[in-house]
């Protein structure tokens, strides 16, 4: 096979959760380990960091991964969904799996077996399986959902890391912080150290609870570190924080990452936190040198896409993946402080969300008159996209008037004609309409 048909092949024979949603997906991890067993046990030939989160554990993902490959490391990533290339989702500093890997894996191990196994199973023993033939010093590992279910859970890693929690996903995690926090915490493992990025006062005791069970010496980033971001130094590509130890007062530094935002600060230190339990703990040698070219060269390391992206200018066009409503909140933070005269919103999302509680939130969360705002709808080009005349019936509902487009090309190049070079155009919402956007 082609690289092309393996991927026809993959996208249309294996169950795939982000494209058609619940009936792809598995509570059981069962398979997965019957996988690594078939596979010779790759996920014991490497060590691993293991992320988890309802929101920022794509960037803390990243971030981990272009500090220790600043630090001389051959290092593994894995993330998940990809934007635009499969391979998005498998690599080995910062460069993608090769085609010939991908082809050689699908057609010569499992297109025999391919049933067994969802899209997402398999994708998880493709990477484990190149990451160990790789030889890679260490893997950092991004959760795909949940945690204690997720495929990606049957490592052992040298740290777990939990950034946050929130309502997302409850059809399958539970509807409650709690119980969705406790599904997190299934990655923590027996004296593995953890890391939570937030002490939620909801969640907090289940960590706990679940890291004292396990043996597993826990630290929570917001108890260590405060990050701001400092407004009053201006560099076009670098977001500047200064960061403050709640530990010893009155110490503080500054760092600058090609990840802007102001949520990005929760990120920060809950990677700031890792790096320290892993020099505490691990035998990785961590430079702070490494620690701030990584933090300032993540996306040039890892070729992260789709957090706070700029995609044009004159009018400035970002794209954010701001799906849920912590997301959304984050979201607002940075939107304030950028200015623009007129704002124009191109939102789109899939059809398994609580899309008018989204979309409710952002409109009433917007800082910007809404005599100043313009919408404009679209959709996902995934078989989960909510179709775009459905979301823009939805909106007027509530009382927000837009315009309808089928595909986001189309959306963006009429928001960026009817703007002016002062405006702002943002592309939200679901990620699969930023990855349209940025294809």
């Amino acid at each position: 096979m082609t690289y092309q048909e393996t991927l026809d092949y993959m996208f249309a024979q294996l169950p795939m959760y982000h494209r058609i949603g619940a009936t792809a997906y598995k509570a059981d991890i069962q398979p997965t380990l019957d996988m690594m067993e078939a596979l010779g046990h790759p996920e014991r030939r490497f060590k691993s960091i293991h992320v988890a989160g309802t929101n920022g554990k794509g960037s803390v993902s990243h971030f981990m991964a272009s500090i220790l490959q600043e630090a001389g490391y051959k290092v593994g990533l894995y993330t998940s969904p990809h934007l635009v290339d499969f391979r998005e989702r498998i690599r080995i500093n910062g460069e993608m799996i090769p085609e010939e890997e991908v082809v050689d894996f699908v057609s010569g191990q499992w297109s025999v077996v391919s049933g067994q196994y969802s899209f997402f199973e398999m994708t998880v023993g493709l990477a484990f399986d190149y990451f160990a033939r790789e030889k890679v010093d260490v893997a950092v590992i991004e959760v795909g959902m949940g945690g204690r279910l997720d495929s990606t859970n049957v490592i052992t890693p040298e740290l777990s890391i939990i950034t946050n929690i929130g309502l997302d996903h409850t059809q399958f995690l539970g509807d409650t912080l709690p119980k969705i926090a406790g599904e997190k915490a299934g990655i923590i493992k027996e004296g593995v150290p953890v890391v939570i990025g937030e002490s939620q006062a909801e969640t907090r005791p289940v960590f706990e609870r679940v890291a004292e069970e396990h043996h597993a010496p826990i630290t929570f980033a917001d108890q260590h570190y405060l990050v701001d971001e400092e407004l009053g130094i201006r560099n076009e590509e670098l977001g500047t924080y200064c960061v403050h130890s709640l530990l010893t007062p009155h110490s503080s530094l500054l760092i600058q990452s090609q990840l802007t935002g102001a949520y990005q600060r929760k990120n920060l230190a809950t990677v700031l936190q890792a790096v320290d339990v892993l020099r505490e703990n691990s035998s990785f040698l961590i430079p702070h040198s490494s620690l701030q070219k990584g933090l300032a060269r993540v996306v040039d390391n890892t070729h992260l896409r789709g957090r706070w992206e700029k995609i044009g200018e004159r009018p400035l066009t970002i794209c954010e993946t701001a799906h849920n409503a912590d997301g959304i909140e984050a979201m607002m933070q940075s939107l304030q402080r950028v200015d623009f005269k007129r704002l124009h919103i191109i939102y789109g999302c899939v059809n398994d969300k609580d899309f008018r509680k989204i979309l409710h939130l952002l409109h009433s969360s917007l800082p910007t008159p809404h005599s100043s705002l313009t919408w404009r709808f679209s959709q996902p080009s995934v078989p989960r996209g909510l179709p775009v005349g459905d979301l823009q019936a939805a909106a007027r509902e509530m009382g927000i008037e837009g315009e309808a487009y089928p595909q986001v090309k189309e959306a963006i190049a009429a928001a960026r004609a009817a703007a002016g070079v002062d405006d702002l155009v943002l592309v939200t919402g679901s990620i699969f309409l930023v990855a349209d956007a940025l294809a």
